[in-house]
């Protein structure tokens, strides 16, 4: 049942903020959409939210409004799914419209749960893994690419009414799983975003293509090594991203372990072939990336730590430079992360 009582507010218009705005309004609750541009509010008030792809064609109306000062009231959930370094801000500016029983929750990607536990408190702060793929054709416009699921979970472990509410919320779109393990969930997210989006920006190409290179399958693995190293370091204990995807079973050593795991991305590669980096795509559009969040996560926890992350760190230094304008996207990326590989690990 829909407690009519709650409210919440969504901010962020853009494929995954969008499409999980045309879903839980249409589901029946209390929605603000939070869409940043004026030009986005007004399309939005007279037209609605447009949703086609795998669950069907939508098109739900939502009160908008173009900032969140914009706001009126105060709000039980908060869905922010701003770009990561946008969140920090964002939150400054929701306090004074979130219940002091009211939560947070980050749908970015990376782990961002810190960030706002500093602006909202921890007991506040709910991290979300978002499973399914979105994009935007055009502003109002979302597609929904593929199914999956959401993992939430308070960063203090604890499952409050209004976690409950928020998970209530997005089962309008797939199903909801509640952890009290978040960080560790975010983590294995982490390391798919930092193999995948990472790697896909550097090169300029599709996953399908990617994984077809054994160059670029050794260092996707490169990076899932130093990030579990990292992970151990921490005392976190990844589980399977999407419950398959074992990291431990691919940092396995022996020739044997490394085919098996080779042939693991080779099928990956062609099950999501046309999947297109999240961050060439912000590249492309002269954007900023979310590189920090991804590889410097992984390059900041490891220095903390004393573990080497020298893959990692290379990742971070070309995506800032591509977005300095000081390097070109391309395969010659690879090849120089390769040559890297190499000299320290021969045979992997």
């Amino acid at each position: 049942m829909i407690l009519t009582n709650k409210r919440v507010v969504i901010i962020g218009p853009g494929a995954i903020g969008g499409s999980t705005a045309c879903f839980v309004a249409q589901a029946g609750f209390d929605v603000v959409l939070v869409a940043n541009r004026e030009e986005t509010v007004q399309k939005i008030n007279r037209d609605g939210i447009r949703v086609s792809g795998v669950k069907g064609s939508h098109t739900t109306k939502i009160p908008a409004v173009a900032k969140v000062k914009d706001l009126e009231g105060v709000f039980d959930v908060a869905f922010v799914a701003t770009k990561a370094w946008a969140l920090r801000e964002t939150a400054k500016e929701l306090l004074p419209f979130i219940k002091e029983d009211g939560v947070v929750v980050s749908m970015q990607n990376g782990i961002c749960t810190d960030i706002l536990e500093e602006v909202v408190g921890k007991a506040r702060t709910i991290g979300c893994v978002v499973g399914y793929g979105a994009t935007m054709i055009e502003r109002g416009h979302l597609e929904v690419t593929s199914t999956g699921e959401f993992v939430i979970g308070s960063a203090d472990g604890t499952v409050s009414e209004n976690v409950r509410f928020a998970g209530q919320a997005l089962e309008s779109l797939f199903p909801v799983r509640i952890t009290e393990h978040i960080l560790e969930e975010l983590y294995s997210k982490l390391i798919v975003n930092s193999c995948i989006t990472s790697l896909g920006a550097v090169c300029g190409i599709k996953l399908g293509q990617m994984m077809k290179r054994r160059e670029l399958r050794r260092i996707f693995l490169q990076v899932i090594d130093e990030a579990m190293a990292v992970a151990t370091a921490m005392g976190i204990k990844v589980p399977p991203y999407g419950g398959k995807l074992d990291y431990y079973g691919l940092i396995k050593k022996g020739i044997v372990r490394r085919l098996i795991s080779h042939l693991m991305l080779i099928i990956v590669g062609q099950k999501y072939k046309n999947l297109k980096s999240s961050s060439l795509q912000s590249l492309e559009r002269g954007e900023q990336t979310e590189i920090d969040y991804f590889n410097g996560y992984i390059s900041k926890k490891g220095s903390q730590a004393g573990v080497r992350t020298p893959i990692n760190d290379q990742l971070v230094k070309m995506i800032k430079e591509i977005e300095a304008g000081k390097r070109e996207i391309g395969l010659i990326n690879i090849r120089t992360l390769n040559s890297d590989l190499q000299r320290r690990c021969p045979r992997g």
